[in-house]
Order: structure tokens, then sequence, then C-alpha cells
């Protein structure tokens, strides 16, 4: 079946979304260049299913055996993969990114056109679900992922947007890593028409809103080329970006449509997140001492009291012979080649616990802002 027929509608929202109806490389082929922040993308699987996949009481699985999903073979697939990514970079700007997801399928052969076409592959992210479908027929391992590749315009272009603190604070406090565990969309977020799925890969809410928040910031264009039920739609509005979604079915337009207006975007002092350290105020360890909140003569601890230092009128530390700053006293305390003395170091505070000086550095930097 071609994948080039369109039936082209726009729709502009005043929610500063746009959904057009036609074909994802002919729409986007008529959008202006460099203007999208971040794209992202669920193309057809390519699954190439010949028969019905039946459960072990005979009932028909509902998976994906609509016309969009189907191809002549795999060239025919890889020319659709290189024709939509092509358009898609055009669009991106220098500091945007792509992510694309995919299962086994199709991911191998999107992530050889990505470097062919000179994309700059930043991670791939394995989303591993909690409840996956089963393998019905027993004859190979429970398929419990797919796959997601992030991906920078090409390697000169690095000044791409990631929001690590806002993914720390997401995890506890911890750096995320890049297995995701999500469960598939089911229960109430589960669109359904007539008592069967409306759309058989909708994606959950929880995986769009990981990669909208790690990869864009509030007022950036997110654009998503297969639309499908509209996941990415009502999460940028809820999370207040602008977005542009393409879809080629009239009826998930109608599902998309009717979902996205009924979202509320959040206000916007909700939509703050944790800036990154580095674009914040830049503080030397002797601000701390100017303003007070160390004074000379203190001492400095790590985290367990096993490594001490006594703080210098000149903001240097002084570790038994070892005088430098706080990164090279750390770094020289543990053995190794290289120190972030900010988190490194503790004071003692008036309660007899201990204080990060980083905690101390985030006092005055609000201070500064």
């Amino acid at each position: 079946m071609s994948h080039k027929k369109s039936h082209k509608k726009s729709q502009n929202g005043d929610d500063g979304g746009r959904l057009i109806h036609g074909d994802c490389i002919a729409e986007m082929a008529a959008l202006e260049a460099g203007t999208v922040d971040l794209i992202f993308a669920d193309p057809p699987y390519n699954l190439q299913l010949a028969g019905e996949l039946l459960r072990p009481n005979n009932s028909r699985v509902d998976g994906v055996v609509d016309a969009w999903d189907k191809f002549e073979d795999f060239a025919a697939y890889d020319r659709f993969t290189r024709d939509w990514l092509l358009a898609a970079r055009r669009l991106l700007k220098d500091s945007g990114s792509l992510w694309v997801i995919g299962s086994y399928h199709n991911i191998h052969r999107i992530g050889t056109a990505l470097q062919d076409i000179g994309f700059w592959l930043l991670n791939d992210v394995v989303w591993r679900k909690t409840n996956p479908m089963p393998n019905f027929r027993g004859r190979r391992f429970t398929n419990a992922q797919e796959t997601l590749i992030w991906c920078a315009k090409s390697a000169e272009h690095k000044r791409y947007t990631f929001n690590y603190e806002a993914m720390k604070s997401l995890n506890e406090d911890i750096q995320m890593r890049s297995d995701w565990l999500l469960p598939l969309c089911t229960g109430a977020e589960r669109l359904k028409r007539d008592g069967r799925k409306a759309h058989p890969t909708q994606k959950p809410e929880a995986l769009l809103r990981r990669v909208i928040l790690a990869a864009s910031k509030p007022g950036d264009v997110v654009l998503d080329p297969f639309l499908g039920s509209g996941t990415t739609g009502a999460v940028a509005k809820r999370l207040g970006r602008r977005w542009i979604g393409i879809e080629r079915s009239a009826e998930y337009v109608a599902i998309a449509t009717e979902r996205i207006a009924g979202v509320t975007a959040l206000a916007d002092a909700d939509l703050e997140t944790t800036a990154a350290k580095r674009s914040q105020p830049r503080v030397p360890f002797g601000n701390l001492l100017e303003r007070g909140l160390i004074a000379p003569g203190e001492t400095l601890y790590d985290r367990m009291k096993r490594v001490k230092a006594r703080v210098r009128a000149d903001g240097s530390l002084a570790h038994g012979p070892l005088t430098g700053s706080i990164h090279r006293i750390g770094a020289l305390a543990q053995g190794a080649e290289a120190c972030n003395g900010w988190t490194y170091w503790y004071v003692a505070d008036k309660k007899g616990g201990l204080t990060s000086i980083d905690r101390l550095r985030d006092q005055v930097r609000k201070e500064m802002n």
C-alpha cells in the first residue's frame, strides 16, 4: 500500500497546538525549516504479520493489523524511513533533538538510517514494560521491551536540551538510567471505541512525559509526525509546550482532537523544573566565606566523617601537608584523579549534623537571583 496518500486538513488550536490531517512526509515538507525543538516519532512497525494471532483459548489478539503498518518489502520500508527522517531533520533547530521508538521489527533498521543520514546518537533507552503481552504461541521469549533512540541533529550540534537535574529529581535525586520501567497503556487511560482499543499501539502518557520533560522547555515546539491517538499532543499541551501533530487517518484525527481538547495545561508555576547547575550563576567557594556561611578555621568533612580538611582564609583547604582547592584536596584525599568538591565536602551544622557545602552554594545562588 502507498504511504503517500494525503487528505490535508489543518486545525490550529488556541492552545499553541496544530493538528494536521495528511501524509507526514508531504506535510513536513510544507513546514518551515529549523522551527522545531523536539520531535517524537512512533512510526509504523512493519510487523509483517501473516495470519491472525490467537490466544490459547482461540480468541483473537487485538494487535496491529491495520493497513498503515503494511509495506511491500523491507526496501520499501527503508525508503519510507529515510524520507521521513530527512524531512524531520530539516525541521529541527540546530539545538533540537529527535526521539524515535520502535520494536525489534524496525528499530535497528531505523538506527542504521539515522546514522547514515547524519544524526548523532545520544542514547538508546529501553522501555521495559511491567505488564507485557505474553507470547501466546510459546515459541519465543515474552517481548517485554521497546527501544527509544535519542539523537541530536549531528555530531557538531551539541547544544541540544537535556534537563538532567529534572530527570534526576523525577528519579528521587538519583541519576536517571536508560532503562525505564513503565506499564503499558491500560485502564482509564486506554482509549476505546465500541468496547475495543481505539488505537492498537497507544503509548502511555508517562513515557511521553519523560521524553518531553527531558528534552524540551516550556514554550518549545514539539512535533509528532505519527500522532495516532494524540498522546504526544496531550502531554505537550499539559506541559506548556507548543505542538504539531500529523496524522493520515481521519479516524485517529477525530480521536486525537477530542482527547487533546479535554486536556488542561498546567499553570506556569507548576511547569518550573530543577535547573541544571551549569546554567546557574557561578559561585566560588570563597564567596561562602565572604558571606559568613563558612568561617576560616572551620573543618570540612566527607559524608562519612572519615576525611577532614581545614578551611583557610583565602578559601583553600589544608589536609595534612596538602593544600589546594575544594576539588583538588577532595581528589587527593581519595586518591582519585578528579573530584567535585561541592558534593564531596560537608560542614558541621548547629544541630550536630552535617550540611553539604553545595546546599550553602544554592543559598548564595538564590540570593543572587
